[in-house]
């Protein structure tokens, strides 16, 4: 048999994931493999859908390049639930398109079987292998694109404060306040001042003046008021002087 499958990826990347059996084995569909790590990659179970039966083979194949830059598949298993048995001998050419856009693989080889699949019509037999060709050959060209970059994200914006957002710290008053309504009188204190309060009349506690060093001090205009006094009284003394020398004089001329 032969079959076609177009590829949108370039014939070079093909050519490493060919050469990687890891990634070949990745790229089979439903292919289960075995759990012990010395096993070969391309070894396991496979579950095939041919016409109206689904069969589960278990088996292993071989990928291989050859000189003229196509590559060998070699693979065969029998039946977990059966005698039967199949036997695959494929080779992969990779034709680049004339754009360079993608890769024509082209699938060509021969296949027996005996058992369960022999139940089924060789046009049954036929559509499972095509389709089983074309699901592996998207899984090559999923393995053989290029990783993407990991994108950087972007810091944020740090919006600056507005005036109407920062804090403002209390004024002066608020933390006066806050500083006398902490203010607690000890009980000490308080009583001496109660003690001190008692044998006084209400009236003389309302009116007596405050004494010591709690007395106000003079006003400033006070003060000047009687300094300006005491320098006028002389001066005007002198001024009734020289008054009554000179009537006397102007009386003595006449």
């Amino acid at each position: 048999m032969e079959h076609e499958v177009f590829v949108p990826v370039p014939a070079d990347r093909l050519q490493q994931v060919l050469s990687d059996p890891e990634q070949v084995a990745g790229a089979v569909p439903g292919l289960q493999r075995d759990a012990d790590g010395t096993a070969s990659p391309l070894s396991g179970r496979l579950k095939v859908r041919v016409g109206g039966h689904t069969i589960t083979y278990r088996g292993a194949a071989r990928v291989a390049p050859r000189g003229d830059g196509s590559y060998a598949i070699e693979g065969e298993g029998v039946e977990v639930r059966g005698g039967g048995s199949v036997k695959l001998s494929l080779t992969v050419r990779l034709d680049p398109a004339e754009d360079g856009a993608g890769t024509q693989l082209v699938f060509s080889g021969t296949g027996a079987g005996e058992g369960r699949v022999t139940e089924a019509s060789p046009q049954a037999v036929e559509g499972a292998v095509r389709r089983l060709l074309e699901r592996f050959a998207e899984g090559l060209g999923r393995a053989a694109e290029p990783e993407p970059e990991p994108v950087t994200p972007e810091p944020e914006p740090v919006e600056a404060a507005t005036v109407f957002e920062t804090e403002v710290p209390p004024s002066f008053e608020e933390t006066a306040e806050d500083v006398v309504d902490e203010v607690v009188v000890p009980p000490a204190e308080a009583a001496h001042a109660r003690r001190t309060m008692i044998g006084r009349s209400a009236e003389e506690v309302d009116h007596a003046p405050p004494r010591g060093r709690y007395a106000p001090a003079p006003a400033a205009e006070s003060l000047s008021t009687s300094a300006t006094l005491r320098w006028a009284a002389p001066a005007a003394a002198v001024v009734l002087a020289s008054a009554i020398v000179a009537g006397r004089a102007l009386r003595r001329r006449r």
